[in-house]
């Protein structure tokens, strides 16, 4: 059954991390904002600025600072009812006022940080048991942006530098929080070069679809299988269900990986990308009729 719940992943802002461990301040993140993404976190949530919001700060090292810029960031879309949940341990993921506001909570935004932290500190408890229980049987919006995007999906890129990233073993994948299966996302993905990582990641189970979110751009996805982008910049999708041949099980620990007949599609906002039927359907705007000069 197709998840009730909308997600909405974000790359992260450019210079700043989308909030998250680098240069703070309104003025400098207007763009992201004004480029439409939390702006259609509002619009897609059941009772728009109305609905109660909760934005949970896990993943940062500077949560306070994290979760008054995001308070900032919706007064200026006035969204006035928005809550900070910091969250730091696994017996506050177990706690049942934590637990009750996330219940009542109709917007759900991970910040940005460290993905590890997220996946840590939240899984297996029952924090984590409600928020795939809402996504599934709510019409709840989730979105998070970097780390929070990262840790969106099943498997979870949490380690690996772009420079080394096919070598065998630089990589490092583990268990995100599971909104979302058969993907895998990196975020920050043009500006940090980080191509790499998710021809590593496809060529070591090309079953799963890899998702790089560029800056100032994510994915609305719906019904579980929907994705649309969003935002200015570009979404990268790595496919390996067409790879043809590698030889990461030939070559030891720390060699270069060869890959034979990887796909690679590109997004930009409004294309949509069905995961069902595996087709990218490009939004192709209307000719703009010439001035006259």
């Amino acid at each position: 059954m197709a998840p009730k719940g909308k997600l909405i992943i974000i790359g992260g802002a450019i210079n700043t991390g989308s909030f998250t461990e680098s240069t703070f301040g309104l003025a400098d993140n207007m763009n992201f904002f004004e480029r439409g993404i939390l702006k259609r976190i509002t619009t897609e949530s059941i009772k728009d600025n109305l609905s109660r919001f909760e934005i949970i700060t896990t993943a940062s090292l500077i949560p306070d600072r994290v979760g008054e810029e995001y308070v900032k960031a919706f007064a200026h879309l006035d969204v006035l009812n928005v809550g900070v949940l910091n969250i730091s341990s696994r017996e506050q993921a177990n706690d049942v006022e934590f637990v009750d506001r996330l219940r009542a909570a109709e917007v759900i935004i991970f910040t940005g940080g460290d993905q590890l932290r997220l996946s840590s500190i939240f899984g297996g408890t029952m924090f984590h048991d409600v928020l795939l229980e809402k996504y599934q049987q709510e019409q709840v919006v989730i979105a998070g942006t970097s780390a929070g995007a990262a840790a969106s999906s099943k498997n979870m890129i949490y380690q690996g530098s772009s420079k080394d990233a096919l070598l065998k073993g630089e990589v490092k994948i583990t268990g995100g929080l599971g909104f979302i299966d058969g993907v895998i996302v990196d975020t920050h993905f043009v500006q940090r070069g980080r191509i790499g990582r998710l021809l590593y990641a496809a060529a070591s189970n090309p079953g799963i679809l890899g998702i790089g979110l560029g800056e100032d751009t994510g994915l609305f996805i719906s019904k579980g299988t929907r994705m649309e982008a969003i935002g200015s910049g570009m979404v990268i999708l790595v496919d390996g269900r067409k790879m043809s041949d590698t030889n990461l099980t030939d070559v030891q620990m720390g060699q270069p990986v060869s890959i034979n007949n990887m796909i690679v599609h590109v997004m930009c906002d409004g294309d949509v990308y069905d995961l069902k039927s595996h087709q990218l359907k490009i939004h192709h705007l209307k000719s703009i009729p010439e001035s006259g000069f």
